[in-house]
C-alpha cells in the first residue's frame, strides 16, 4: 500500500499511475488535496485501483478523480473510500469514477463508499461505467471524422 499525509494548511497535487492500494490522510486543519488516476485494461488484463481518503481534521478537502478505459476482454476496478472522522467539520470530500467499455466483453466495476462520523459535511460520490453513446459518434461523424477517428477522440476526452 502506498501512503501519503497531507500536514496542516498543505495542498498536495496526487497522481495515481500504478494499480495497487493508496492511502491519503489529511491530518491538520486546512489540509486540501486533488486525486488523479487514468487507467486502461487492454487484452485481457485484470486491473484493480483501491484508494482510500481519510480526514482526521476539520476544514479539510479532497476532490478525488479516477477515469479508465476497458478494452477487449479487459477488467476495471476502482475502489473508492472516504472516511471523516469524528469531530471534522466544515470537511468537503468527493470521489468520482468513471469507466468507459470499449468492447462487449470488457467489463469493469466501480465501488464508491463513504464513512461519515462527523457533522457539517459535504461529501459525495460518483461513478459510472458505460459504453460509448451513440448520438457522440453519430454527432463526431457529422463533422466529417470517421467512425475510428470519433470513438478515438471521445476515449481520449475521457482520459483527459
Amino acid at each position: 500500500m502506498k501512503k501519503y499525509t497531507v500536514s496542516k494548511d498543505q495542498h498536495k497535487s496526487i497522481t495515481l499511475e500504478n494499480l495497487g492500494e493508496y492511502q491519503i490522510e489529511l491530518l491538520g486543519e486546512g489540509a486540501s488535496v486533488e486525486i488523479a488516476g487514468v487507467f486502461e485494461a487492454n487484452g485481457s488484463e485484470q486491473k484493480e485501483v483501491s484508494v482510500t481518503i481519510i480526514h482526521r481534521a476539520g476544514h479539510t478537502r479532497a476532490n478525488t478523480t479516477l477515469k479508465g478505459v476497458a478494452r477487449d476482454k479487459g477488467f476495471l476496478k476502482f475502489v473508492g473510500r472516504i472516511i471523516i472522522d469524528k469531530g471534522c467539520p466544515d470537511t468537503n470530500s468527493f470521489l468520482t469514477e468513471k469507466i468507459l467499455l470499449l468492447s462487449d466483453k470488457a467489463r469493469a466495476e466501480a465501488i464508491p463508499d463513504l464513512e461519515i462520523e462527523s457533522d457539517d459535511v459535504k461529501c459525495s460520490h460518483a461513478a459510472t461505467i458505460s459504453k460509448i453513446p451513440e448520438e457522440q459518434i453519430f454527432y463526431l461523424q457529422s463533422r466529417g471524422l470517421s467512425e475510428k477517428n470519433a470513438k478515438e477522440a471521445i476515449v481520449e476526452g475521457v482520459l483527459k
